[in-house]
């Protein structure tokens, strides 16, 4: 895809090759999880890593202000921190999946604060703006694409991919529209499969900064990628997807391999710390190995990644992608990619949206503890030091990466670190028809302003947190209740027919006939709840 320039800036033509990957080169795959359908072998047994974060008995914290618990430095002691030049705006951020931005309908996202618009014109190209029209300030993400360009359902002004305003349906016919009538405009770059926004409108975009993943390029590699709005902080969500600590207890027997009884010290070893982020090793104390992989770079980019070999000595390589961008107070959205170069002829026998909705799942177990964490952050407006207990066994990836937020949050529009914290300035503001919510469903549907889908919109609601933002759970949903509609309506008639037939054996063969449309119509049911239905903890005697 394009890069999208604004005719209010002078042209510049940027490089678009791809980052070096020596940079992010991992030897790698994601711990267990609900989307790959195998269990790991543990390979490396024998090179138990010793460091010292690691080192100390599992129960020692990493917050204790006195003690040999203390791990501060020298310089944070004494009340000195590492600062790091740091600007949020000079970052590529992730908006979308390539695969689902709709083809008929703008996209309204945000970064932050920032409110944005993604859509493509007529020939494919994407093109990102912001979410505001000139004219009256309507979003543009509430309007609709007229041969390519996208028009203001409020007026019907309409722009073109650079942001220059080509008509105005209320000036005179002899009039020309002024120059100086045009959206603001974003630099965005399709990668791998993600759809990347860099937001500075003063820097050029550094394509050094756009994330290059060296697994995702590897011949053979297959990944299962799924999109999520969530209802709390993105550093809340980073914090949660990188505790592997909670896996075995809040996700247990939701996979194949989470179990509450596998609950147990873990090992760390930080291996590099930078201005950009950190990276290490991880595993289970029992083991006495360390073969996970976790790099975090900034602003929002988390990998775990491993690596394997089968029994005829062939490598492969399993990642585990996380990529969360920040929408606001108290709300991210997360694009999550597992896979490998070898899946599991298990994983193969279900289709596609089974493992989005059991995705689904899992971050709706987080659900509650992530939002009320978020809740008290905002209430006590303290560092996460004088709130959390880290253990050295199970949260050094978390204090790392608060500590990260120490040194880079002042570039940030808020933050919460682990000394420090800058909270936001301005409350939040809720909004009550979000635009661009039901631009997944199509331009073609009528009232995108009103809520013509069948539930209200609600981060807490499955439907809106994933269902919209997937063209393929989309489809699903609506082929499953075509399908449920029909076979309701065909058992319906049969069982009419049975009752009119005089031959015992056409009332039999009419109503066994019902019978399997009725059984069909609701296993059709059934498909469409657990695309659409929130999971339910129930809480049992244990």
């Amino acid at each position: 895809m394009a890069l999208s320039l604004s005719p209010c800036l002078p042209h510049t033509t940027y490089l678009s090759k791809p980052l070096s990957t020596s940079k992010l080169t991992t030897t790698s795959v994601s711990f267990n999880n609900p989307l790959l359908g195998f269990k790991p072998v543990n390979l490396r047994n024998n090179q138990v890593r010793c460091h010292a974060v690691t080192d100390l008995k599992s129960a020692s914290s990493l917050d204790q202000s006195k003690g040999e618990g203390d791990d501060r430095s020298e310089e944070e002691s004494k009340g000195d921190r590492i600062v790091a030049d740091y600007n949020w705006t000079e970052e590529w951020y992730p908006l979308y999946l390539t695969k689902d931005v709709p083809d008929d309908a703008p996209l309204g996202l945000t970064v932050f604060d920032q409110q944005l618009v993604l859509y493509k014109d007529g020939n494919g190209m994407l093109h990102c703006y912001q979410d505001r029209c000139p004219h009256r300030l309507a979003k543009l993400s509430e309007g609709q694409l007229i041969d390519g360009r996208l028009e203001c359902l409020y007026h019907g002004w309409q722009f073109e991919g650079n942001g220059k305003c080509v008509k105005i349906p209320q000036i005179p016919a002899d009039a020309k529209i002024p120059r100086s009538v045009c959206v603001k405009t974003y630099d965005v770059k399709e990668s791998q499969g993600v759809v990347w926004v860099w937001m500075s409108q003063t820097t050029p975009p550094n394509p050094e900064k756009l994330p290059w993943f060296e697994n995702f390029a590897r011949p053979g590699f297959q990944d299962t990628s799924t999109i999520h709005e969530l209802p709390y902080d993105h550093s809340i969500l980073l914090e949660n997807l990188m505790d592997p600590a909670h896996i075995p207890i809040s996700h247990d027997r939701t996979d194949w391999t989470a179990k509450r009884e596998d609950a147990q010290a873990l090992l760390f070893e930080v291996t590099e710390r930078t201005d950009r982020g950190f990276a290490g090793w991880w595993g289970k104390e029992k083991d006495g190995s360390m073969p996970n992989f976790l790099r975090f770079d900034a602003p929002c980019v988390l990998q775990n990644n491993r690596e394997l070999v089968d029994k005829d000595g062939e490598k492969h390589y399993f990642t585990g992608l996380f990529l969360c961008r920040p929408t606001g107070q108290g709300k991210s959205m997360l694009i999550v990619r597992f896979g490998g170069t070898k899946r599991s002829p298990l994983a193969k026998l279900f289709p596609k949206w089974y493992f989005h909705q059991n995705a689904s799942k899992v971050f709706e177990q987080d659900m509650g503890f992530l939002s009320s964490q978020n809740e008290v952050l905002m209430k006590e407006k303290v560092p996460t030091k004088e709130l959390y207990i880290n253990l050295k066994s199970s949260d050094t990836w978390v204090a790392e990466y608060r500590k990260w937020m120490d040194k880079v949050g002042h570039g940030m529009p808020y933050y919460f670190g682990h000394s420090t914290l800058s909270p936001p300035k301005l409350p939040a503001v809720v909004e009550h028809a979000p635009a661009g919510l039901i631009a997944g469903v199509s331009a073609s549907s009528p009232a995108k302003g009103g809520i013509g889908t069948m539930h209200a919109p609600n981060l807490a609601n499955r439907y809106f947190r994933h269902v919209i933002h997937c063209k393929g759970c989309s489809s699903v949903v609506k082929a499953f209740t075509a399908w449920k509609n029909g076979l309701s309506a065909a058992a319906l008639v049969l069982t009419a027919l049975a009752i009119l037939a005089s031959s015992r054996q056409w009332k039999t063969f009419l109503l066994l006939s019902a019978t399997l449309c009725l059984g069909g119509a609701y296993a059709c049911s059934t498909a469409v709840a657990m695309n659409t239905t929130n999971f339910i903890r129930v809480h049992r005697r244990l």
